[in-house]
Order: structure tokens, then C-alpha cells, then sequence
């Protein structure tokens, strides 16, 4: 083992590689209930039991394959957010799109994804888009992911009295956002519970905060009456193979329904969000201070996520991603791949606990999902908020995600804005902004998919 993951090279043992996979694991380990509530019944639409089972298999196999093949401490697993997106284009679709037909638009933007690593273009989109854009997207993300927590667990509400068309009355003051109901609601008093509980953990940095929450959440709901422990029952302690999402991915529809879009978003997104989480965790295991073998390494590791996005569609799965919370397990010494291991067989082990998961109810991971909005925000301060060239297209794409419900629209409006701002202050100033030419490219795709697509 010391010789394959070069264990004293890198200044660490297998004691700290199997403790720190473990952290990871415990860090990332919500994305095991989170994950039904888009994807299963209640949201996209796939069977429980195939969401669990792809969710296990996909982080898994993936992260011990990156353990394995390029010797990193990243876990993977579906992402938050694109899994959000998942939903949102299957529930808005009108039963246009099924899943299985966005699970084909998944395949195929991993394909993409694919070929733009092996060619390098993703370095190149990389440094295409302004730094303070790449952080506003994170950000955005975050807004989104804790807006659906918010809704799910009726925190936050929306109030509809005396409006006939709330389409028409959007800017005025019929319609507002109101607190749920603390008194009366046990799903309320819940996730306040939870939330509070999160924060806490979190305040005093205890390791797999998120997943005690949420078991302890889950716990505390059962004398409330949220908890519902009946389907514990003679459940049986593995998924129902009959209801598997393996291999149900829909290719030809996804081609015949032109889902150019939503392929797009998947690959955009998948493209900056794995690059910042490989390098930053990488930068801070001290994996990058040789240039060149850093930037091998790199690549590798893109490579094995791109690999990742297939293959969870082909189990099942939304975009299967590198996570930053791997950053918790470098924290605790992980150096290498075994804690990449580590943390992928726990995931296969978790398996075997498939009816928990559909015990917690959405009471206790709605907490989960606002307490990653917090984590996602941190990006907010790499943004330039001093030079309004770089401020207002951060600003349009982290606002218009959670209130237009549409991570694409806010992708869009920022990519459009910096090109025409850009565009403008070079007409005029002597102080000319460089805009990279694949600037003009997305740019000419945003036109097109308002103007031939809509903002659905």
C-alpha cells in the first residue's frame, strides 16, 4: 500500500487515509437522502429505490476509481444543484421530458464533457470566463439549492390572497413571501430544530455535521408525528432490484426532443464547478506545488469525472461530480487515493440501509440543503464587487437563479451582460477589457437559445 499510493512520500499512513475517508464520507453522506427528494417520486420522478441504489453505485465506484487511477483524496458523488436542475426540467416540461429523457441528456453531456477533456478545451473555457462570473455561478447555485430547502419544508411560503393571475402581479405587492406557520406546523418547528441543530455543529466545526444533523433530525421528528417509521415493517434492507434506473436513459429522446439546452447547462456547470473543487482541494493537500505533476494530476482527475457524468447516467443518476466537502477529509490529514477509497466503499456499504432513506422526511434534510446554500456563498467574496463591469453580471446570475427558478437563465443573462459591458467600455475607454473570443461564442449561443428556445 506504501508503495502504490507512495504513503510516506506524501508524509501520511494508512491510519490517517482510513480517518480521513471516513470524515469525507461523513461530510458528504446527506447526498444519500438528499438526493431522492429531486430525483425520486416526489420530484423528477424516478423509482426510490433506483435514485438510492444509483446514488450508492455512481459515488462509489467513481470516487474508488479516482482513488485508484490518479491517487487523489476526491470523493464523488450526484452534484447539488445540477441535481435541482434535474428536477426542474422534468417538472416544468409538462410531461414533455421524462426522466429518462433527461437521464440521455445527462450521457450526452458527459460525452462532451469527454471529449473537451481529452482535447483540453475545458482549460480553455476555463480561462475564458472571468473569474468573479465562475464565483457567481457557485454562489447562485447555493441561493437555489437553499430556496428549494426553504420550500420544502414550508419554512418559507408565498401568499396568493385576492390574486387571480399572480403571472400579472409579479412587481406589485399581491403576492409575498410569508414565514411559515411556527405555531401550528410540526414541519416547521422541524426544520427549525434541524437548522439550528446544523448550524451549531457546524459553528463548533464538528466533522459530519450535516448527516448528524439530519439523523438527529430525523430522530427528533418521530414523537412529533413528521417521522414516519411505518415503512420500516418488514422493509427489506437492500433496493428492490425491479425498480433499478440502470440503463433506462433515453438517448433518442433526448435527440428527437432537441434538448440542446439542458445539455449545455449540465456540461457548463459540470465544467467550472469541477475544476475549482479539483484544484482547490488539490491546493490545499499540497498536491500542486509541482507545476507540472500537478497539472497531470489534474488532468487525470478531469478526466475520471468526466467519465463519472456518463456513468451515473447510465446507472441512473444525475451528473455525478467531484465534491469540495473532500476538502474535510484533507482537513484531517488525507494525502491520497486511499482516502478516496476509503470513502467509496462506504458508499457501497451504505447499500444495505436503503429503507432509512426513505424514512427521513423532508423536514430534516430541508436544514441540509439552506446549511449548503451557506457553504456555497463563501464564493461570494472572489467576486469584484468594486468594478461594476464584473459586479453586474455576478450580481444578474446569482439573483435570477432562485427567483426565476432556472439555473441557466442566470448562466445566461451573466455570460450576455459582461460581453456587451465589456463591449462598451472598450468603445469607450482607453483602457481596453480583454474579452477571450469564446466570450463571443457563448454569448452568440445566448442569443440563440432565447431567441429559438424561450426562457423556459
Amino acid at each position: 500500500m506504501d508503495r502504490f499510493f507512495k504513503l510516506k512520500e506524501n508524509g501520511t499512513s494508512v491510519r490517517t487515509e482510513i480517518i480521513a475517508g471516513i470524515t469525507t464520507f461523513m461530510t458528504m453522506a446527506y447526498i444519500l437522502f438528499v438526493n431522492n427528494l429531486f430525483l425520486g417520486p416526489d420530484g423528477a420522478g424516478i423509482p426510490a429505490d433506483g435514485v438510492f441504489f444509483a446514488t450508492c453505485v455512481g459515488a462509489g465506484l467513481i470516487t474508488i476509481i479516482m482513488g485508484l487511477f490518479v491517487n487523489i483524496p476526491i470523493a464523488l458523488a450526484p452534484g447539488m444543484g445540477l441535481n435541482a436542475y434535474f428536477m426542474t426540467v422534468v417538472l416544468s416540461s409538462d410531461g414533455r421530458i421524462t426522466w429518462q429523457a433527461a437521464l440521455g441528456a445527462v450521457f450526452i453531456s458527459g460525452i462532451i464533457f469527454l471529449i473537451l477533456t481529452v482535447t483540453k478545451i475545458r482549460q480553455l473555457l476555463i480561462v475564458a470566463l472571468p473569474q468573479s462570473l465562475k464565483a457567481a455561478i457557485t454562489v447562485g447555485i447555493g441561493l437555489f439549492v437553499a430556496s428549494i430547502g426553504l420550500k420544502l419544508s414550508n419554512l418559507i411560503g408565498v401568499n396568493l390572497s385576492g390574486v387571480t393571475d399572480p403571472t400579472q402581479t409579479i412587481g406589485g405587492s399581491s403576492i409575498n413571501f410569508t414565514f411559515g406557520d411556527m405555531v401550528h406546523s410540526h414541519e416547521v418547528q422541524l426544520t427549525l430544530i434541524g437548522l439550528i441543530l446544523i448550524a451549531v455543529l457546524m459553528a463548533l466545526r464538528v466533522k459530519g455535521a450535516l448527516l448528524i444533523g439530519i439523523v438527529a433530525t430525523t430522530l427528533i421528528g418521530i414523537p412529533m408525528g413528521v417521522t414516519n417509521t411505518g415503512g420500516l415493517s418488514g422493509a427489506t434492507w437492500f433496493p428492490n432490484l425491479n425498480d433499478l434506473a440502470v440503463g433506462k436513459f433515453d438517448l433518442g429522446a433526448a435527440f428527437k426532443l432537441g434538448l440542446f439546452e439542458i445539455v449545455f447547462v449540465f456540461t457548463f456547470v459540470e465544467l467550472f464547478d469541477t475544476f475549482g473543487t479539483l484544484v482547490g482541494t488539490a491546493t490545499r493537500a499540497g498536491l500542486m506545488k509541482d507545476k507540472e505533476k500537478g497539472e497531470k494530476m489534474i488532468g487525470k482527475a478531469m478526466l475520471v469525472d468526466a467519465v463519472g457524468v456518463s456513468a451515473g447516467a447510465v446507472l441512473g443518476t444525475s451528473t455525478v461530480t467531484s465534491y469540495v466537502e473532500s476538502t474535510a477529509g484533507v482537513a484531517e490529514g488525507g494525502r491520497t487515493g486511499l482516502t478516496a477509497i476509503t470513502t467509496g466503499v462506504l458508499f457501497l456499504l451504505s447499500l444495505f440501509i436503503a429503507p432509512l432513506a426513505g424514512v427521513v422526511p423532508s423536514a430534516a434534510t430541508a436544514p441540509a440543503l439552506i446549511i449548503v446554500g451557506v457553504l456555497m456563498m463563501g464564493q461570494v467574496k472572489s467576486i469584484e464587487w468594486d468594478d461594476f463591469l464584473y459586479a453586474f453580471p455576478a450580481f444578474v446570475t446569482i439573483i435570477l437563479m432562485p427567483f426565476t427558478g432556472s439555473i441557466a437563465n442566470g448562466i445566461s443573462a451573466g455570460i450576455l451582460s459582461y460581453v456587451i459591458l465589456a463591449l462598451c467600455s472598450n468603445l469607450v475607454s482607453k483602457n481596453k477589457v480583454k474579452i477571450h473570443w469564446l466570450m463571443w461564442v457563448l454569448a452568440v449561443i445566448v442569443l440563440a437559445r432565447y431567441i429559438f428556445i424561450g426562457s423556459e
